[in-house]
């Protein structure tokens, strides 16, 4: 019986609940010391005095590092394609190499001490004064003069087809508005945190990194090392959702506060630290504007947005990217526009760009459908397309209809009146909304090691990262199942630089760009056994052989450029049909009409993501997705002063996120229909569970009240107004 899809525990679920996982932070080593930031307080400007002499006399300071005495540090990188650890600077602020800032909170002292709390009133006592420059901030009043967004494979920025704003105008029934979006922060469980340590020339970090690998390549870069020589160790890490993937100015400093004192340096942010110095997600501001004809087709689909990047740093975001895909229009109009600020640079968060696109798109179908008195499901599935509707390019499968047919009667759709404003229950106004899920499907290159030993036990080693969604657990079922033994006789090593290298943990794409090489590994183990051998176990062992190992990739750099001709390949081909994860977005609301309180009562998710590994891990995550997309919703906005450029509320006292009582029980399922492209099946669903989610609230909010918010955070001044 096959143990793919089992609903399997996680594997490292004892330790974690024992206490027993080891993360960034919790690592001992002889000598270690203790490093606190101290933070510029100017969002642009010069440095032009320190004043380090009270913090040096704290008891137990070793040392206050600045620009004045800081060891050299290398630039940061360059992008260069045929090596994506360049792609992982989080900012290009070279640290502590001169006076200049960029951003408030970006650090401009590094106190080290023999204690933490030595560290930390050490940093407060640093004084600094600065020759102020001229700075942009202000996200708001920037966004006019918004410049065209440039080209990237992974966010195209503009398309179009026929005359979407000529169709837009003869269309008999439209809706056009503007939708926005605040910055979001990431605020994973555990803070970014490093331990980093010399010996010699040769640098061992414990990092919070959801990119070993290229963390790894990019502490080499910047210190002027071998990537050899740098080993990133990272086997528990507790949440990232994109905020771990690139390396911040953390990590680089415990590197070079340790190369300076020659002794073990930890540095772990505290929660201001990381909203200070990690850059989070972009707000945006978006325009829908949507023509159909009476029946509900849509003859023009126009989506614009604009999103803003930091002057040192950040990407755009692919926010019109699931408008490209989702909606059968004669004619569309794509166009991405950006603005940098002097603000630390934004970065990837959960489904990055789709997770608030789909917010405004999702909003705007569904206020078409109120002009055209049709239901929301029906006018969807009216222009559910066959075809790509931008390019024409094939699907590699498209199961929308069955997720919406699945969902609505689960969910008691046909029981919604259709009429908003006009459903209550006792005091409470109650509303349903819906709306779509979507994220594109990625795979990448992975390097491992397979072994099979005569004992029956099974070892795969490969460097991936293990945040907390069970990708070990479901690794060893991918391995047991394609070998024909029990999941108990594998093993997984995971976690390591020193591993056999693994893409990052980002982009729904771990689990399916690991399991394709543990397919080719299974093979070429295979291979080496007689033919017509049967069971793998019987013939190691008929043959006398202690084990059989093989490889799939090398981490010379001569497998690394054949893995990135692979990778290269791969996504020529995959740009030939369009791959992604759906789902549909069942939510119930009620609505206090006085106080105008939300409360979500009800959810269901319903998604296709190609084969399920494992339910209960595929479950969780759909969930965890759909509860950050509730924060979204109704609570989440990192709040920046429009003349500063502070984050005037980083902390969780201020910063919002959904608590138990926010979430109500959600339901979730899956389709569980593999995809013929991947490996497996596996299309991934770590990040389309956030999609959709706000919309499917702001929708549900609609038909309880007869009010549109069209600006997140959906909160109780909205709703009155």
């Amino acid at each position: 019986m096959s143990v793919i899809g089992a609903p399997m525990d996680r594997r490292d679920g004892p330790a974690k609940t024992a206490g027993a996982a080891r993360f960034a932070a919790e690592h001992l080593r002889p000598g270690l010391t203790h490093a606190a930031l101290v933070h510029a307080t100017v969002s642009r400007g010069r440095v032009t005095r320190l004043d380090t002499t009270a913090a040096s006399a704290v008891p137990g300071v070793i040392t206050v590092l600045t620009h004045h005495n800081a060891p050299p540090l290398k630039p940061a990188p360059k992008v260069n394609p045929l090596n994506l650890s360049t792609l992982v600077s989080g900012t290009s602020v070279n640290y502590l190499q001169d006076d200049e800032v960029h951003f408030d909170g970006q650090p401009v002292a590094v106190v080290v001490a023999e204690t933490s709390a030595a560290a930390k009133e050490a940093a407060a006592l640093v004084r600094a004064e600065y020759a102020l420059l001229p700075s942009t901030v202000d996200f708001e009043s920037m966004a006019p003069h918004a410049k065209k967004q440039p080209y990237s494979p992974v966010s195209p920025g503009a398309a179009k087809k026929g005359d979407a704003e000529k169709a837009f105008g003869e269309a008999p029934v439209t809706v056009d508005h503007r939708y926005t979006t605040p910055p979001h922060q990431h605020n994973a469980i555990e803070p970014h945190a490093t331990i980093a340590e010399w010996d010699g020339n040769r640098l061992t970090v414990h990092d919070s990194t959801q990119s070993i690998d290229w963390c790894r390549n990019h502490l080499a870069i910047r210190f002027g090392v071998p990537a050899a020589d740098v080993r990133v160790i990272a086997p528990f890490v507790g949440g990232g959702f994109g905020g771990k993937a690139m390396v911040w100015p953390g990590t680089i400093l415990a590197a070079l506060a340790a190369r300076a004192t020659g002794r073990p340096v930890r540095l772990a942010l505290t929660r201001e630290d990381v909203y200070r110095t990690v850059g989070g997600r972009t707000p945006s501001i978006q325009r829908v504007a949507l023509g159909a004809d009476r029946d509900g087709a849509l003859t023009a689909l126009i989506h614009t947005s604009v999103t803003r990047t930091g002057r040192v740093g950040g990407a755009p975001e692919q926010v019109t990217s699931q408008s490209r895909h989702l909606y059968d229009a004669d004619h569309i109009l794509i166009r991405a526009s950006t603005v940098e600020l002097d603000l630390v640079p934004n970065t990837s968060m959960r489904a990055p760009g789709e997770s608030i696109g789909t917010f405004a798109v999702e909003s705007a179908v569904d206020e078409l459908a109120a002009e055209l008195g049709m239901d929301p499901i029906e006018l969807r599935m009216r222009n559910e397309p066959e075809r790509n509707p931008l390019d024409g390019k094939e699907f590699t499968r498209r199961r929308l209809r069955e997720v919406y047919e699945a969902g609505a009667r689960r969910f008691g759709w046909r029981d919604r009146a259709p009429e908003p404003g006009v459903t209550r229950d006792g005091r409470w106004l109650v509303g349903m909304g819906v709306a779509t899920a979507y994220h594109p499907a990625w795979v990448f290159t992975a390097n491992l090691t397979l072994r099979l030993s005569a004992d029956g036990t099974v070892l795969l080693r490969c460097g991936f990262q293990e945040m907390g969604m069970g990708a070990a657990t479901a690794l060893a079922q991918v391995t047991a199942d394609a070998l024909g033994v029990p999941v108990d006789v594998v093993r997984v090593e995971y976690g390591d630089s020193a591993l056999p290298m693994a893409p990052a943990a980002g982009g729904s794409m771990q689990t399916a760009s690991v399991a394709a090489s543990v397919l080719d590994a299974v093979e070429k183990l295979k291979g080496r056994l007689p033919k017509g051998a049967g069971d793998p176990v019987a013939a190691v062992r008929r043959a006398g052989m202690p084990h059989v190992e093989v490889s799939v990739g090398s981490d010379t750099r001569f497998g690394r450029l054949a893995g990135q001709a692979r990778l290269i390949g791969r996504f020529v081909r995959d740009r030939r049909r369009v791959r992604a994860a759906t789902g549909a977005q069942f939510c119930e609301v009620r609505v206090d009409p006085d106080t105008g309180e939300v409360r979500i009562s009800r959810w269901l998710g319903v998604f296709d993501i190609g084969t399920v590994v494992n339910a209960k891990t595929a479950a969780s995550q759909l969930r965890g997705g759909i509860v950050m997309g509730i924060g979204m919703a109704l609570s989440e906005e990192t709040l920046v002063d429009p003349r500063t450029g502070r984050i005037m509320n980083p902390s969780l006292a201020e910063y919002h996120v959904p608590v138990h009582a926010d979430v109500p029980r959600i339901e979730v399922s899956t389709l569980d229909d593999p995809d013929p492209t991947t490996p497996l099946g596996i299309v991934g669903a770590g990040e389309v569970g956030i999609t959709g989610v706000a919309a499917a609230v702001a929708n549900a909010v609609f038909h309880a009240t007869g009010r549109r918010v069209r600006d997140l955070p959906i909160t109780l001044d909205k709703v009155i107004g």
